[in-house]
Order: structure tokens, then C-alpha cells, then sequence
């Protein structure tokens, strides 16, 4: 049994000279002390030896355990030490290449332009206010002096939720002036910039686009400063002295009120199919605020005045970049985005 014990150790020695990989060492070990391995035989073989010689061997074969275990475990540490090294090499970074170029987005142009307003606004002194998306009828018509038979509460022209409660997606952003009045007493400067939804869609129009409304309430506010601030607004988002126009219209929040336009970019004038050949786009309808729309929040009418404008985002940024289509702000084409 000892020189089979000399043996095994021998052959060791030389195995594990050899070996140059955790998986070979592996099978080494299994050879060995695994359940079938030599030594845990020459174990199981002890009890056919007497008392006095089972106590030797058993102490030669524990000895040569103990070292082949020691052994192991120190070739695997070098093995493990080796792998990393050569996985290093053959990984190295070479710092000195070029690094890869990482692609990067660009700000949609609706928000482009929202910033942008806002960024003008901000500079005279207004503050922003949001509201929600889905409005109660109060909010978004009756508060605002609409009559119950406008056209704008006909469900062709409005996505209602409900009838048993009348609840909307928001036509236009008027109904945050409400929430912004019902909340703060006068002087009051504020924009609102939000998403709004109608039942429209052609070259020019879409059932989701952008608004931004601008309300100004204090004592003593005149057409005069609609009219200053409208002027100051368009020569700093397009360029000064752009070509407008203020015509007479009718909204039921406003009096007196008007549509501004501006010269179409797209054929400078001459008539298309963005302008309807009128040479004009409509870019914002604007007005003094009614007595009755102050009367509904509490302020009096006798005391303070003020002004409302709404602009249209997806028509500013059609006519800053030149788009011949609304609909192509929702495709999301890449070739269309990276444009901006």
C-alpha cells in the first residue's frame, strides 16, 4: 500500500508540472478526490488492513491528501493569475485609437420654439402655469363666456369624454387662465403652454398640437400693450419688422378681439397651398379679456382690465424652419429630425 502511495504522489508531481489549464486541473482533482478518485479508494480499502497498519497507511494517505489538496489550490491560483493576464493582452485598450462616435439627439423643433417663447415671455416678466389636459366643461367653455350653443361644444369639433358630467380633452389652453385667476388676485402675468386637441386635420392642422396662451390682468392695461407686447413677441421669435397684419374677429373671452397673421414664408406672399393662397398664415388670435370672463373668477371688471393671446407652436416652428407639413412634427422620420 506505500509504494502504491508513492506512486500516486509521483505521478502527481509530474501531472501537475503539466497542466496549463483550470479545466485539466479540474479533471486532476476529480481523478484523485472526487467520489470515485484513487484516494478516496485507497480509503475505502483501510478497513481490510489490520489495526496497527490501517493507522500507519491511514496517516501516509491523510498526509498525501493534505498535499495534493495544497498543491491544487496553489496551481489553480497561478493558472487563475495567468488567464487574466493573457485575457488583458489580448483585450488591451489602445487609448491612442480614435473613440467611437456616439450619436446624439436633438430637441424636437415644437420644443425648440416653446423654449424659445417662453425664453421671450420670461424676459418681460411673465411666469409659467400649466394645466390639465383633460378639462371639465366649466373650465374650458363656460367659464370663458362661451354660450351653450357654440359650435365649439358640438362633439364634431371637441373629443368629449362624457356627457353625464361633462368632461373634454382641452380645446385650447384659455381654460388654464381660469385655474391661474381662480388662484391668484391681479396683477397677474402669466403663460401657458400645453397640448390641446380638436377634430381637424388637414395640410395645416392636426387633432394634437401645441398651444402657448399669454394672459396679463392688472389696472389700467389698454389695447395699446397687447399690441406692444404682440409686436415685441414676433420681431424677436422670427426678425424685426416681420410682416403682420391685425384683423377684427370675434372670440367669446375677448373684447374687442383680433387674428394676427403673418406673411407666409413658404412662397413670401405670392399664394400656396400652406397659406390658401392668400399670402397670410393666421398665427395667433389675441384680445382684451371679457368683464364677464373677470366677473366669473372674482375680479371686478370696474378695477382691473387685461389682455389673452394664444399661439399655435406647430404654426411658429412651420413658419421659422420652413415646413410645408404639420404632420411631419409627429412622424418622428429621422432624416426630418435630425434637421434640428
Amino acid at each position: 500500500m506505500q509504494e502504491k502511495i508513492n506512486t500516486l504522489k509521483s505521478e502527481f508531481e509530474k501531472n501537475i508540472k503539466t497542466v496549463d489549464t483550470l479545466a485539466s486541473l479540474e479533471n486532476i482533482r476529480l481523478s484523485l478526490l472526487g467520489k470515485k478518485g484513487e484516494l478516496t479508494s485507497m480509503l475505502r480499502e483501510l478497513s481490510a488492513l489490520a489495526v496497527d497498519e490501517k493507522k500507519q497507511v491511514g496517516s501516509l494517505i491523510n498526509e498525501l491528501k493534505t498535499y495534493i489538496t495544497e498543491a491544487l489550490k496553489h496551481k489553480e491560483a497561478l493558472l487563475e493569475t495567468e488567464e487574466v493576464n493573457l485575457r488583458m493582452i489580448k483585450e488591451k485598450i489602445d487609448y491612442t485609437l480614435p473613440s467611437r462616435r456616439v450619436a446624439r439627439g436633438s430637441i424636437h423643433p415644437v420644443s425648440q420654439v416653446m423654449a424659445e417663447i417662453q425664453g421671450i415671455f420670461s424676459g418681460l416678466g411673465f411666469v409659467v402655469a400649466e394645466g390639465p389636459e383633460i378639462e371639465s366643461d366649466y373650465y374650458n367653455f363656460s367659464a370663458l363666456n362661451f354660450p351653450l350653443d357654440h359650435p365649439a361644444r358640438d362633439m364634431h369639433d371637441t373629443f368629449y369624454i362624457d356627457n353625464i358630467e361633462p368632461r373634454l380633452l382641452c380645446t385650447h389652453t384659455s381654460g388654464t387662465q381660469i385655474h391661474v385667476l381662480e388662484k391668484f388676485s391681479p396683477p397677474v402675468r402669466v403663460i401657458m403652454p400645453g397640448k390641446v386637441f380638436r377634430s381637424d386635420a388637414d395640410i395645416s392642422h392636426s387633432p394634437v398640437f401645441h398651444q402657448i396662451e399669454g394672459l396679463y390682468v392688472d389696472k389700467n392695461v389698454t389695447f395699446a400693450h397687447l399690441k406692444g407686447v404682440l409686436q415685441y413677441f414676433l420681431d424677436n421669435i422670427f426678425y424685426k419688422n416681420a410682416p403682420i397684419r391685425l384683423r377684427p374677429s370675434f372670440f367669446p373671452f375677448t373684447e374687442p378681439s383680433v387674428e394676427v397673421d403673418v406673411q407666409c414664408v413658404i412662397c413670401k406672399g405670392k399664394g400656396c397651398s400652406m397659406c390658401k393662397q392668400s399670402g397670410w398664415i393666421e398665427i395667433l388670435g389675441a384680445g382684451m379679456v371679457d368683464p364677464n370672463v373677470l366677473s366669473n373668477v372674482g375680479v371686478d371688471p370696474e378695477v382691473y382690465s387685461g389682455f389673452a393671446f394664444g399661439v399655435g407652436l406647430e404654426r411658429i416652428a412651420i413658419l421659422k424652419y420652413g415646413i410645408n407639413n404639420i404632420k411631419l412634427f409627429f412622424d418622428n422620420h429621422l432624416y426630418f429630425m435630425e434637421q434640428f
